[in-house]
């Protein structure tokens, strides 16, 4: 079989990323150059930073990414797009026009004989009452349908500036930086999900998670490993399952 990419959390066309134009070319060109030997790549969520469609409108941009995406689904390479806490508002876009298959939930596959346990990670073990409160609005039909009636040119700026602060209270270094660093098994959300998880489904081998823009290589039990897949702003990281090994690269553009 060919490779199995995992990426997520790029955020790009965010407001508090300087580096805009640059970041979407960078990661154009991996995928450019992983085509030859991609079956499929999984984007596990917050590939946009602000992504909202209305019935007849998209975000403007995106262009370079957007182009290659349904260039890949074109050769037949599967893409799978997760929405994550950014990118919840995706209709059928994607589907339609770039060919991916959109979840927007947690995914559980086969691939290889492996069971793979795939999610973007938000509101996965975490205790934070005010986050699970805040993407609860999100995702509430409701709020979605009264914010679709806002003109494009007020809700799009809103969107983007709002995540652009979320991104600078969170981050260090100009939002290139999480501020909460790994918290340990016994603390980290993600993990403390997995391992209760794995004890209603032992057969699960793989939990691969964005969302927390740290790069993490966790072994659960002999046969079980938890990947948290760090981010394209600064690290630029992602996993291959070569149908053997599943394992995490930084991408140094011409030596993928």
């Amino acid at each position: 079989m060919k490779n199995i990419y995992f990426i997520s959390d790029a955020h790009m066309g965010s407001l508090a990323v300087p580096h805009r134009r640059m970041q979407e070319r960078r990661l154009v060109r991996f995928l450019d150059e992983i085509k030859p030997t991609a079956e499929a790549i999984y984007m596990l969520g917050d590939m946009f930073d602000f992504w909202f469609e209305y019935q007849t409108v998209v975000p403007k941009g995106f262009t370079r990414f957007l182009g290659k995406i349904s260039e890949l689904t074109d050769m037949g390479i599967e893409v799978h797009y997760f929405t994550g806490n950014h990118d919840i508002w995706c209709l059928d876009y994607l589907e339609k026009e770039c060919g991916v298959t959109l979840h927007r939930g947690p995914l559980t596959t086969e691939i290889a004989d492996k069971t793979f346990f795939l999610a973007h990670g938000d509101g996965l073990g975490d205790r934070d009452w005010k986050f699970g409160l805040l993407r609860g609005i999100f995702h509430n039909k409701i709020c979605q349908w009264a914010f679709r009636w806002l003109h494009p040119a007020i809700g799009m700026p809103f969107g983007q500036n709002w995540a652009k602060r979320s991104r600078l209270k969170h981050t260090k270094d100009g939002g290139t930086r999480p501020e909460l660093p790994y918290q340990g098994e016994a603390d980290e959300p993600l993990v403390c999900f997995a391992k209760q998880y794995l004890s209603g489904h032992p057969d699960v081998n793989y939990f691969i998670f964005g969302h927390r823009h740290i790069e993490l290589d966790l072994a659960l039990s002999r046969q079980t490993r938890l990947l948290i897949l760090g981010d394209w702003i600064s690290e630029f990281t992602y996993a291959v399952f070569d149908g053997e090994r599943l394992y995490m690269e930084n991408y140094v553009e011409g030596e993928s």
